[in-house]
C-alpha cells in the first residue's frame, strides 16, 4: 500500500517525513529534494533532519516533536537560513509499524516582490521579535528558553554564533550560553572568567547606554587591542553586542557574530528589544536555582540534605569502587543543654567544615541533627581508608569529637546498604569511645 505522504510527491511545496526518535529522514518529495540539493533518495536516506533541514549539529532547540499528535496539524512560521525562505510549517504525527513519524509540509510564504532578504520577510521588527519570544516561552525551563531564543536569533539573522555573557563574582565575564551554526567551532568552554580588561571598553559604552556594532574587526585593532585579539582568535570579523541591564546595573551582555554586514544595525535593534526577555528569563533562572538550593541544601551547614542525597544516589554509578564515610558529632546534646543551641550550631558548622575540607571533592550531606556523611564514587578501598583516617586526624587537631565509620564495596546493588554498614561501624566506634572514656552514653 502506498504510504500517505507519497500522495504529496508532486506537490509544489516541500514535504518531508522524519523518525521522531532517531531524527532520520524517511521521505522527501521532489520539491523538498530540490530545495535541499538532493537528486535521488539515496542522497538523504538516513541523514538527520536537523542537519539537512536546519544545518544544526544536534536536534533543534525549538523542535516540537513531543507536542505533535496523530490527526492534528500544528502550524507555525519559521525562517530557514539554508534556503533563505520563510515558511508556514504544517506538522503532524503519523504512526506506522510501531514507529512515530513526523510529516512536515512547508508552505513558502515569502512574498515574491519582497525578494530574498530576511529583513523584508516581516513587515516590522516587532513581528519577528514576538515570534522568537513566543517559541522560547513555550519551554517552561529557563535554560531551555535561553537556548531556543539564541538559536532563533542566530538563524533569523544568519549569524555564525549567538551567546550570553554574565559578570562573575571575580569581576570577569563568563560565557554562560551559546548557539553555533553548522561548521562553526563552539567557544563557550574557552571563554570562562574572561579578564575584566578585555571587555572594559565595551562596559564603558554600556554605562552610557550604547551598543557595540563592529562592521570590520580591523577598525578596533588600534583602539581596543585586547578585544581585537580576543575576537580575532575566534575568527570574528563583524559583531553586534548589547548590554543586559538588571535594576539599572549591567549584569552582562549578549550578541551575534558574523551576521551579514548589511544586517548589523537591524541585528542590534533586534537584540536590544529581545534583551528585556533575556533578562527576565535570567531572573527566572536565578529564582528557580534559589528554590532548588533551598530544597536540596541544609540551611545551617550548606551541605546537601536528604533530598539532595537521594538525588545524588539516583545519578551516581554504582561500579568502579563506591565508599561511604558516616560521621556522628559526639556530645552535641550536652553542648546544646549546657551552652545553648547557638553553641551547638557552631559545633555542627565546625564539624561540617572539617568534613568539607577533608572530603570536599565527594558528595557531602547532613542527614540528621548530628549525622553527616560523604559518598565517594570511583574510589579504591585504600583511598577510602586514607580519607577516613585523614578525617579522624583533622577532627583531633581541631579539638572536636566526631565518631567515624566507613565502608567500601567494589560494586553496589543498593547504595543504602553501604550507608547502613558505614553507620553501623560508626556506632561501634562511638560505643568504644564511650567505653574508653567511661562515659554514660545515655547522657550524651
Amino acid at each position: 500500500m502506498a504510504k500517505i505522504w507519497e500522495l504529496f510527491e508532486n506537490l509544489k511545496e516541500p514535504v518531508y517525513v522524519t523518525d521522531t526518535d532517531s531524527y532520520e529522514l524517511i521521505y522527501m518529495n521532489k520539491r523538498a529534494m530540490e530545495s535541499f540539493g538532493f537528486r535521488v533518495r539515496e542522497d538523504y536516506a538516513g541523514k538527520k533532519c536537523y542537519g539537512v533541514i536546519q544545518g544544526c549539529l544536534s536536534p533543534c532547540a525549538m523542535c516540537n516533536n513531543k507536542t505533535l499528535a496523530v490527526g492534528d496539524f500544528c502550524e507555525w512560521q519559521y525562517y530557514n537560513p539554508k534556503t533563505d525562505r520563510h515558511y508556514l510549517l504544517k506538522d503532524t504525527l503519523i504512526e506506522e509499524d510501531g514507529r512515530r513519524l513526523r510529516m512536515e509540509i512547508a508552505v513558502d510564504i515569502t512574498a515574491q516582490e519582497q525578494r530574498s532578504d530576511l529583513l523584508r520577510n516581516y513587515q516590522d521588527l516587532e513581528k519577528i521579535v514576538n515570534n522568537g519570544i513566543r517559541l522560547a516561552m513555550n519551554e517552561p525551563v529557563p535554560d531551555k528558553s535561553l537556548e531556543i531564543i539564541l538559536e532563533y536569533i542566530g538563524a533569523a539573522l544568519n549569524g555564525e554564533r549567538t551567546y550570553i555573557f554574565e559578570r562573575n563574582a571575580l569581576g570577569g565575564d563568563d560565557n554562560t550560553y551559546e548557539w553555533v551554526a553548522a561548521g562553526i567551532t563552539p567557544e563557550k568552554d574557552n571563554l570562562q572568567n574572561l579578564p575584566a580588561e578585555v571587555c572594559a571598553n565595551w562596559y564603558r559604552n554600556f554605562s552610557e547606554n550604547k551598543n557595540i556594532v563592529i562592521e570590520d574587526l580591523e577598525d578596533i585593532r588600534e583602539s581596543d587591542p585586547l578585544q581585537y585579539e580576543n575576537l580575532k582568535r575566534q575568527n570574528i570579523h563583524a559583531i553586534a553586542v548589547v548590554p543586559l541591564y538588571l535594576d539599572g546595573k549591567v549584569l552582562g551582555f549578549y550578541g551575534i557574530d558574523n551576521p551579514p554586514k548589511h544586517r548589523l544595525d537591524y541585528a542590534s535593534n533586534m537584540l536590544q528589544i529581545m534583551g528585556h526577555f533575556i533578562v527576565s528569563t535570567l531572573k527566572r533562572r536565578n529564582l528557580v536555582k534559589q528554590l532548588q538550593d533551598m530544597s536540596f541544601t541544609d540551611h545551617l551547614t550548606k551541605l546537601g540534605n536528604r533530598h539532595a542525597m537521594e538525588k545524588f544516589f539516583g545519578s551516581m554509578k554504582l561500579s568502579g569502587g563506591v565508599g561511604v564515610v558516616f560521621c556522628d558529632i559526639t556530645g552535641l546534646k550536652m553542648v546544646n543543654d549546657t551552652e545553648g543551641h547557638t553553641a551547638g550550631d557552631r559545633l555542627i558548622c565546625a564539624c561540617a567544615d572539617c568534613l568539607r575540607d577533608t572530603l570536599g571533592e565527594y558528595g557531602l550531606f547532613r542527614t540528621g541533627g548530628d549525622e553527616m556523611l560523604a559518598v565517594c564514587s570511583r574510589i579504591s578501598e585504600k583511598q577510602l581508608e586514607e580519607c577516613a583516617e585523614k578525617l579522624r586526624r583533622e577532627i583531633s587537631e581541631r579539638s572536636m569529637t566526631m565518631a567515624v565509620g566507613s565502608f567500601w564495596s567494589e560494586t553496589a546493588d543498593d547504595i543504602h546498604d553501604l550507608v547502613k554498614e558505614a553507620e553501623r561501624r560508626m556506632y561501634a566506634e562511638k560505643a568504644e569511645y564511650y567505653r574508653i572514656m567511661g562515659i554514660d552514653r545515655r547522657k550524651r
